[in-house]
Order: structure tokens, then sequence, then C-alpha cells
């Protein structure tokens, strides 16, 4: 995953461009209606259930709109929630909170769906040894949102881009000639651009299980779509030799069957890009 710096970054992008893309030259519906020292209150009304997700990336969006802004934060993030609960109170300007209302409950939303279905998956895998992963499958421009909220919903963190991490995969396997000609033209690149960067590959039946275990420094093996009893095979063969994930239309029925099979961990592109967003709303309080 990508240090500290580089997710406070990739957060502060996504917010400046949210509200780029939203409030453009200016809310016009605000300001047409609301003068423009007028205060006000709401709330963040959770209308489903599940696990809220994206309570600080809201801080951060409404610091961004209006530093002046009071926020009272009543249920965090990894919360289960349900059907009436209040996530947060802010008061202050009107505009400025209308300003940020639907970039924070667009944002909230996603979210907390991801963090929910996450934390289905986490609690399947309870008894075992086995993590729940992310993907790459994620929505464009807000990768750092969806992995965020994957976290809070107890899962870990893939590689965040084609930058942090080697991860050969079907295509490059076949376009490099073979496995053992892409790892070692893999190794080269990396001593002759001097970048540290980890080594996974994907194993698409045993025979390449065994070939992968040849070549030393494989941080990890993918073994994508095998069925169970291939599983237990490739993690017998593997062993301690490095660490190995489990792929490939896995679901809540498969997924505990598959972390008995003994893996490290299964990947899930599901929790980022099958969710059903969570409902919620900003409603003004009358005084």
């Amino acid at each position: 995953m990508i240090t500290q710096e580089q997710f406070d970054t990739e957060v502060k992008m996504i917010i400046s461009n949210a509200i780029r893309e939203d409030v453009g030259d200016g809310d016009h519906s605000s300001l047409a209606c609301i003068p423009e020292n007028a205060k006000g209150k709401a709330m963040i009304l959770v209308k489903d259930k599940g696990v809220i997700g994206g309570v600080n990336f809201a801080k951060k969006v409404l610091a961004y709109v209006d530093k002046n802004l009071k926020l009272d934060v009543r249920i965090e993030d990894g919360t289960e929630v349900t059907y009436g609960d209040v996530v947060m109170y802010i008061e202050g300007s009107s505009q400025s909170i209308l300003k940020a209302e639907r970039t924070v409950l667009n944002a909230m939303q996603r979210m907390s769906a991801i963090a929910t279905k996450t934390r289905m998956f986490v609690n399947l895998l309870k008894g075992t040894n086995t993590k729940i992963l992310d993907t790459r499958k994620t929505t464009p421009g807000i990768r750092v949102l969806e992995k965020w909220a994957v976290v809070i919903g107890g899962g870990e963190n893939h590689r965040f881009a084609l930058y942090d991490m080697i991860m050969l995969k079907d295509n490059h396997i076949d376009f490099a000639g073979g496995i053992t000609k892409a790892i070692e033209m893999t190794k080269l690149y990396l001593r002759e651009t001097n970048k540290d960067l980890k080594i996974m590959v994907e194993a698409r039946n045993l025979t390449e299980v065994e070939e992968i275990l040849k070549s030393d420094g494989i941080y990890r093996i993918l073994i994508d779509n095998f069925d169970y009893e291939d599983t237990r095979k490739a993690v017998k063969l593997i062993g301690n030799k490095c660490l190995i994930e489990s792929s490939g239309n896995i679901n809540e029925t498969t997924i505990r069957h598959y972390a008995e099979c003994g893996v490290n961990y299964i990947s899930c592109g599901a929790l980022t890009h099958s969710v059903h967003n969570m409902d919620l709303s900003l409603k003004a309080i009358k005084k």
C-alpha cells in the first residue's frame, strides 16, 4: 500500500476535484435564497443498516469547504449502525453546509457500503488465519476512498496501483514468453532500476505453481480460479516458501471453504465493484 503522505495527497485531490465538479462557480440555489451570514444546523441521518464509513473523510471535506464549521460526531468509522442513527451534527454557515452536502453524502454512502460488505466477509473468516484483500477493481478517481473503506470494514489492502508492487499475471506471463522468463526479466528490471518492489506471480494450475517455486525471491503466489482440492494441493506444495493468495469468483458461499484450505489471503473484487450504497441523508434542524 502507498505511504501516508501519498494517501493524504490522494484524499486532498479527491476533495478539491469533487468540490470543483459539484460547485463550479457557485452553489447558485443557496446563493439565491440564503443570506451569506445565515447560520444553521444539520445532521447526517442513517436510513439503512450496516457499517458506517467515511466519517473521517467527511470531516476533511467540511473543513475544506469551511474551516469554521463545528462538528459533533456521534458515530465513528467502523461502527455498526441502523435506521434512525445520527452520525454527526454540523453547525455553522448554512451556505457552507449545503455546498459540502452532496460530496459528503456520496462518499459516505459508497464507503459505508464497502465497509459493510467487507465486514460481512471478515466475519465469515473468523476462526481462520485468512485475511480478506481488496483489488484494483475500483471506481476511477476515488480508489483511495474505496480502499480506505475496506480497512474500515476490517479488511486489508492489496497493492494500491501498478507502481507499488510487481504482479505478474497471466497476460504478463504470456506476453513475456513464460513464467520463468517473466520472473528473470523482472528481477533484472528491478536491479537495473534500483527499485525495491515485492514480486507476486499468478498461477493458473499446479504445474505453474511448481514452476514458480523454482525461482527465489517470490513474495506471494496467486492461485487463480482453483477448486478446493487443487487449492489444498497448492498450499501443500508452497508450504512456507512464500505467501499464498486465492482469487477468482470467490463469494460469501465459498470463501470459508477456501480459507479452510490454508491460504493466507483471499482477494475479492466484489468488495468494491459490487456494492449497494447505504442510504444516508443530511437534514436541516429547524430552530
